[in-house]
Formats: structure tokens, C-alpha cells, sequence
């Protein structure tokens, strides 16, 4: 089971808001003859991939699946029927599938074909795989990332604003994969008025990451990078009905001005569009209004070796020996 969810993390980015799913299939010696993973969205499943590469030697083996198998037509056939066609005499799941189209039902049509049936091997470990799955499944909701980075002394900024670089080469390049993989990226207002950020991921990813800016009043610049490439890689101001007004260039460039009352509306909204995974980049108010919101699933923060205390620039600023820290937890 732990060779098939490292197997299925290789579909990360690639197969959202589908979920994660590895799968590796055992002779009746017990030796692995297949293996497979969900590699895009749209593609064959795990479970096809890894019976398709066992061919004939799965017969009489096991399967071992991170999750449910599926027992409904969507973008490909029931996973249950190649289960059942394969042969195999035993199927090893790590968790049920909580989609409605599932739920149990995938395990119900593998035990009433007379396949043995063992369910629950490491769900801990298949629930943390899939935790934004899981999650846009309960709440309609996106699993949302915080990410930031600060100096020793606590800021993310100097006292004038300046905060290139606070992190290293090596965590930018981090953060670059992570917008990759990623349906959007979200910074305040305030952030494209001081940075103006590109936001794209560079090298490209498996994903193109929506652009949202979140300004209440939609006093934003109608010449920056976000505005200059909104036809090339989406672009939403998550604004006020009076923010609207003043975003005439945005919407004229090719941005999306989406009018919401709250954070929560607007995660709502992200979810209907079936985003999966998203990445707060900034500010410092935007991140004080989600933390205090209790909207954040996980937190990435980067903590570089500096001390800012009164220096204007970070340039300025002490550095000391030694690499980021980099700290990645989900929010209990």
C-alpha cells in the first residue's frame, strides 16, 4: 500500500479535482507484476493502468488500491468492471470513496463478483494524500495553502514595504513548482500595488494557476503585469459592487471582476468551479483576514536567515549562515 500512494502522488496537478490514486498488482506468489497510477485528468484510472502492465499474471493475484474503485461511468468506464474481467481474487483498498456516484458502491460490485474484499490498509496515510479531494467534496470548498515568508525577527516586510528577496533561490524555485501544480494563486490588493507580481508559475507546471487579486475598493493600477497578461493566463478581482466601477481597465484587458460580499463567498465560488487546491501568496492583511476567518487548511512558511530590525530595504538587512527554513504543516 505505501508503493502505491507514493505512486499516486506522481498524478499531483495533473489529475484535479479527480483525486490521487495509485495501484500495484501481486501475483498469486505475491510478487508485483503491475503497477499504475491516474495520471491525468480524464485518463485511465489507477486501477486500469496497473491490471493493463499485469496482463494475464494478475489472475488469481491482488490488487492493492489507494481508494475505492469506481463503479459508474464519468470520463472513463467502471474501474470494478476491469477489476473483475482481470481475474485478480483479492482487492486491498486504503479507503472508501466518499463521491456520491461511489460511495461503497465499487466495494459492493467487487464482493458480490466474489473477489475478496479488505478495506481501511493505512487510511491515514490515503486520507492525507487526498485531503483537498476530501475536503472539496464536503464543503464545496478548495483546500487552502497560506503561504509566506518572514525573517528571524518576524516580518515579511521592512517598515517601507520592501521584501525582495526574503526567501532564497532554492525556496522561490519551491514556490514556482508549487504554483504549477496549484488551480490558483491569491495575493490582496496591496500586493500588486507594491510588488506587481506576475504570479505564473516559470518553468510551467502541469497546471496554469488562476490570478486572483481580492480588493474591496478596486483601487488597483491599470498598468501592470496582471493587467498586461490577463489574455494570457486567467485573471479574477475578487471586488466590492463599488469596486466594479474603477476596474473598467481590468475587465477591458481581459480580466474576470467577480463581485462577492465575504471570503467564504468567494471560496464558495471556487468551488463550484471545481478548483481543488489553492495558494495564498499575500499580503500581510490578507493573510490576518483568512487566519482570523479560520479559512486556511495548511501553512508554508519560509523562514530566511535575516534580521530586519529598522533597515528600510531587505538588502540592508543582517544575514546570517545557512539556508530557509521551511516549515509545511496542515492546520488541525
Amino acid at each position: 500500500m505505501q508503493r502505491a500512494l507514493a505512486l499516486a502522488v506522481k498524478g499531483q496537478g495533473f489529475v484535479e479535482p479527480n483525486p490521487m490514486v495509485g495501484a500495484a498488482v501481486l501475483n498469486a506468489r505475491g510478487t508485483i507484476v503491475g503497477e499504475g497510477y491516474h495520471e491525468r485528468f480524464g485518463g485511465p484510472h489507477a486501477e486500469v493502468n496497473a491490471l493493463a502492465q499485469a496482463g494475464e499474471s494478475a489472475r488469481g493475484g491482488t490488487l492493492v488500491v489507494t481508494l475505492e474503485p469506481c463503479c459508474h461511468f464519468g470520463k472513463t468506464p467502471p474501474c470494478t468492471e476491469a477489476v473483475i474481467r482481470s481475474g485478480v481474487s483479492r482487492v486491498i483498498i486504503g479507503m472508501a470513496d466518499p463521491f456520491p456516484k461511489v460511495a461503497g458502491g465499487g466495494i459492493a460490485a467487487l464482493k458480490a463478483a466474489g473477489i475478496d474484499v479488505v478495506s481501511g490498509i493505512c487510511q491515514p496515510d490515503a486520507e492525507r494524500l487526498n485531503a483537498p479531494y476530501l475536503k472539496l467534496l464536503r464543503t464545496g470548498r478548495p483546500w487552502v495553502i497560506q503561504k509566506w515568508a518572514m525573517t528571524l525577527d518576524g516580518k515579511m516586510a521592512t517598515h517601507t514595504g520592501d521584501s525582495k528577496w526574503i526567501s532564497s533561490e532554492s525556496s522561490r524555485r519551491m514556490v514556482h513548482e508549487l504554483r504549477g501544480r496549484v488551480d490558483a494563486v491569491i495575493v490582496g490588493g496591496n500586493t500588486v500595488r507594491i510588488d506587481d507580481p506576475l504570479l505564473t508559475a516559470r518553468p510551467l507546471g502541469p497546471r496554469v494557476p488562476t490570478r486572483i487579486v481580492i480588493s474591496a475598493s478596486g483601487y488597483l493600477p491599470g498598468d501592470c503585469q496582471l493587467v498586461r497578461t490577463a489574455r494570457e493566463s486567467p485573471v479574477i478581482v475578487a471586488t466590492t459592487a463599488e469596486g466594479v466601477a474603477r476596474l473598467s481597465t481590468w475587465s477591458n484587458a481581459g480580466a474576470e471582476l467577480l463581485t462577492m460580499n465575504s471570503l467564504e463567498t468567494l471560496f464558495d465560488e471556487l468551488g463550484r468551479r471545481r478548483m481543488t487546491n489553492v495558494l495564498l501568496e499575500g499580503g500581510a492583511k490578507m493573510h490576518a483576514a483568512i487566519t482570523d476567518a479560520r479559512l486556511a487548511d495548511e501553512v508554508i512558511a519560509f523562514v530566511a536567515p535575516i534580521v530586519v530590525g529598522n533597515a528600510e530595504t531587505i538588502a540592508e538587512a543582517i544575514r546570517l549562515a545557512g539556508e530557509d527554513v521551511v516549515v509545511r504543516r496542515p492546520i488541525e
